[in-house]
């Protein structure tokens, strides 16, 4: 696979058919990396489209069961909106059989630079091609075996006839009328271990008879082996290519990328107000934002990390760049910072109010990721959930599922069965909640009512502010002063 800085993809003068050649079928074990160019701008994108969908594989995964309706329904409307192949072996979508190829072979060079990483991916893609397979006919599932070179011996209807008892006593969730309607495959047991061990075939003379709608085990449990050991050689030649210093950003910044909304650029500027702050916290702030707020207040003192975390949240549910100097002035003044010097540069203040993501699973303080169970238990429970919500979250950080153990905390703090979306940022989180409680309309009335003080406070500054202008202006400035090492130290 090479590169190429320019925007238009080099054009392959093949015909029809030789495309159809390329790509034969919408399934494939991605044994050959492509070979054409890559344009830098179509790597990314690519990449990108393949994360998210991968992505709304893990959710779905832990969400819902495997085989359901609903999971087959969301899984192919994510597919189908991505523009990846899905259910038939149609013969015009070549673009989307070389974006499946291509996006699949840049995240096996990001995701192969560490064992969590990569059995990440593995489980993903092993769940992307379960459902792949599963959508096929009988006759494509057949090409498709021929074409990844499973060609299992399918029984004759003698044989089949034969040994029908034993065939309907050893596979389970077949009629005797489907048993005698589904074809099977003579398999060598190495193949079949995984429906050996759970006891679902029939087993004679050293070969597995399997159903044509249990071969999907044998499939993924190929696809497994070949993808691992592709996944280990990759990772050994990642050196030579981290040295294109093209490259090196973008595979770095894949792995420990958020691929949501930008929630940078304000929507609701000035709806918050400060004294409404307290009670958001309570019901539409994600736990971690939840906990820098918590221990703001009661400290008037948060690390770096966390005041550039806590400053882009507020910035993103709202508050406007005068507010939030009023926010941490006031926090300031409270703790160890002497009145005389809470004066915030326009410097950090920019730095805070320009930086465009936050994305709280990948930041350190995430506490579904980073708090010790028992803390974490200790702190659901002051929060009231219930005890069965709490085992529910806690199994999820234990499966590694922080994203879904937010997701959780959410359905749980606003009684809701399915949040209906994939939660990624905790201004979607706020955003989300305050959806949940009503399209906004109590923080709406909240702002009316404290309105009303408001604005009589504000007329007397306008009229201040107009009579001595230049002393305003001074003020101003003043307090956009100093303060810089306050935000910067630890």
């Amino acid at each position: 696979m090479e590169f190429s800085s320019g925007r238009a993809r080099q054009k392959h003068s093949r015909l029809g058919g030789d495309r159809r050649e390329l790509y034969p079928h919408s399934l494939q074990f991605y044994l050959e990396p492509p070979t054409e160019n890559v344009p830098l701008v179509e790597f990314e994108s690519f990449a990108i489209d393949r994360l998210k969908l991968l992505k709304v594989v893990e959710n779905l995964g832990v969400s819902y069961v495997r085989s359901s309706e609903s999971y087959r329904t969301k899984l192919e409307s994510e597919l189908r909106k991505l523009k990846f192949p899905y259910r038939a072996l149609a013969e015009d979508d070549y673009e989307a059989r070389r974006k499946d190829h291509i996006s699949h072979f840049i995240l096996r060079l990001a995701y192969c630079q560490s064992e969590d990483l990569r059995r990440w991916f593995l489980q993903q893609e092993m769940d992307l091609l379960r459902y792949r397979f599963n959508e096929l006919t009988d006759s494509l599932r057949q090409k498709f075996l021929e074409h990844v070179n499973l060609s299992f011996e399918a029984i004759s209807e003698d044989l089949k006839n034969e040994l029908v008892n034993e065939l309907y006593t050893s596979t389970p969730g077949l009629t005797m009328t489907k048993l005698k309607e589904q074809m099977f495959y003579k398999v060598g047991l190495a193949d079949a271990v995984d429906l050996f061990r759970a006891r679902r075939v029939f087993i004679k003379d050293g070969f597995a008879f399997v159903p044509l709608k249990d071969i999907d085990a044998i499939v993924l449990n190929n696809y497994r082996t070949k993808l691992s050991k592709a996944l280990a050689l990759t990772a050994r030649s990642l050196p030579s290519i981290q040295s294109d210093e093209r490259l090196q950003p973008l595979l770095s910044h894949l792995s420990h990328s958020y691929v949501g909304p930008d929630y940078s650029v304000q929507k609701n500027t000035g709806k918050i107000s400060l004294e409404q702050i307290d009670a958001l916290s309570v019901k539409s702030f994600p736990l971690c934002m939840r906990q820098l707020h918590k221990a703001l207040r009661d400290n008037h003192h948060l690390r770096h990390g966390g005041r550039m975390q806590y400053g882009l949240f507020l910035k993103g549910i709202g508050l406007t760049l005068e507010q939030a100097l009023e926010f941490w002035k006031k926090e300031f003044i409270r703790g160890k910072v002497d009145a005389d010097k809470v004066k915030i540069s326009k410097y950090v203040n920019v730095r805070i109010y320009l930086v465009c993501e936050l994305a709280c699973f990948l930041l350190s303080g995430c506490p579904f990721r980073h708090s010790d169970p028992e803390l974490l238990k200790q702190k659901l429970q002051s929060y009231k959930i219930p005890p069965s919500g709490i085992t529910q979250i806690l199994e999820l950080v234990k499966g590694m599922h922080y994203q879904l153990a937010c997701q959780k905390y959410f359905e749980l703090t606003h009684d809701v069965d399915d949040v209906g979306f994939s939660l990624n940022h905790p201004n979607q989180y706020f955003a989300e909640s305050q959806r949940q409680l009503g399209g906004g309309r109590e923080l709406k009335k909240e702002l009316s009512n404290s309105g009303n003080s408001q604005q009589k406070s504000n007329s007397q500054e306008s009229m201040n502010s107009n009579s001595t202008p230049t002393s305003s202006n001074t003020t101003a400035d003043a307090e956009l002063e100093g303060l810089e090492a306050y935000f910067t130290e630890d």
